[in-house]
Formats: structure tokens, sequence, C-alpha cells
């Protein structure tokens, strides 16, 4: 059970780019969904892309279709996709992420993912893993009409594990989930992924290549400093 006063506090996580490195299997899926679909990609829409919803990505950034229900069908197609790359390939976890969450398990400190991803996509992944039991639970694409820079991901994830938002502690590596931390006022660590460390750190509180780096003391520190 969580602890009290200034003991309490609970943990938010993003997903892709903090607890598995899914980038290539994601970005192979926008691949695959593009030759179906004969339609070309930007350059660097990957990179610009990460972290946000596919209801954003397909409209704004690839400019594929405004209408809603080719947007629905166009991002429910390339989850699929996403799906059956990593159920072909299998994925890890990334290195610390086992031993970080078995760490906050035995503090009694809860946690919550928060991420852009579809809820199918994380629950195929759990089973992958092996990682079911792990995590207090999930707020998904699905949960938010506003995805991340929008902090409701996040303060949705607050509200489940009965934390008030300014002693939560996000763990993100995308410029968008860390804006979308600061914006629901939490404190932030960056995950040092998909971008380097030097350019996060400007950025957030911490940073951190793994997350075993932490301990349950420094996590307590940064939400009562």
């Amino acid at each position: 059970m969580a602890t009290n006063g200034a003991e309490q506090v609970a943990v938010l996580f993003d997903w892709d780019g903090v607890i598995i490195d899914s980038s290539r299997q994601h970005e192979e899926s926008w691949e695959r969904l593009a030759n179906e679909e004969k339609k070309s990609l930007p350059r660097d829409h990957f990179t610009v892309g990460f972290g946000k919803k596919n209801e954003w990505i397909i409209p704004n950034l690839l400019r594929w279709t405004n209408d809603v229900a080719e947007v629905k069908r166009l991002s429910l197609r390339k989850e699929a996709l996403y799906r059956e790359i990593i159920v072909e390939r299998g994925l890890n976890a990334l290195p610390g992420v086992l031993v970080f969450l078995e760490r906050l398990k035995a503090a009694g400190v809860p946690n919550c993912i928060g991420s852009s991803t579809h809820r199918e996509n994380i629950t195929t992944t759990l089973g992958v893993l092996g990682f079911e039991g792990l995590f207090g639970g999930m707020v998904t694409a699905e949960d938010v009409n506003q995805g991340k820079p929008h902090p409701n991901v996040f303060l949705k994830a607050a509200a489940k594990t009965g934390v008030t938002p300014a002693r939560c502690v996000v763990f993100e590596d995308a410029f968008a989930g860390i804006e979308a931390g600061h914006a629901g006022g939490m404190k932030v660590v960056g995950v040092a992924t998909t971008h380097p460390a030097e350019v996060l750190a400007g950025k957030v509180l911490r940073v951190v290549k793994r997350l075993d780096e932490l301990t349950v003391a420094d996590l307590r520190g940064l939400v009562s400093g």
C-alpha cells in the first residue's frame, strides 16, 4: 500500500521508449500501412510524430485524410500491423525495467501506465513479456480525447493511483510526454532512449538511461524537494 504524507509517491510510466523499445516495430508498421494504402511518408514523420496519437498524426502530419472514419480505420490497421510484428518477432523490456518494477512493488509504491499507445498493444506486449500484475493500471489512447502534450493521460493515470499529481513522478522519453507531465503539475524524469541525455537535461528534474538507476528513496526525494 502507498504511504502517506511526506513518504507518499506514485510513478506514472509512458510505454514506448520507457518500458519497451518498440520504435523499429512502430516505424515498420507505418511503412507497411503506407505500402498497403499506396501512400507516401514524409522523411521525418516518425521523429516528428513520436509520442503523439495516430488521430493527430494521420491528418496533420501525414496529411492522408481528414475524414474521421477513415482516420480511425487507418489508425486501427496501423496498430494491428504493429501487433503482428511484435508477435512475429517478440519484444524485450528495456534494461533495468523489471528490477525497477519489482522494487516499486516491494515498497508498495503505486504506479500506472499513461500512454498514447492503444490498449490492445500494451496488453499484447504484457503477455509477451510476462509482465502481468506489475502495473497498477493503464490509461491509453482510447481513454483520452486529447493526446500528449495535453496532460489528460497523466492526470487520469494519477487519479488511478490515488496520489495527488504533485507527488507523482512521470517517466518519459518523448518531448510531447515531458510537456504533458509538466502541464499536469508532476515531476518528470527523462529516459534517454529516444533522445540523448544532454538534450533532455534542461527539460526534466533528472535524466536516467535505465529506470533502475533510481531507488524508492530517490523518488520520494524528487516529490519532496
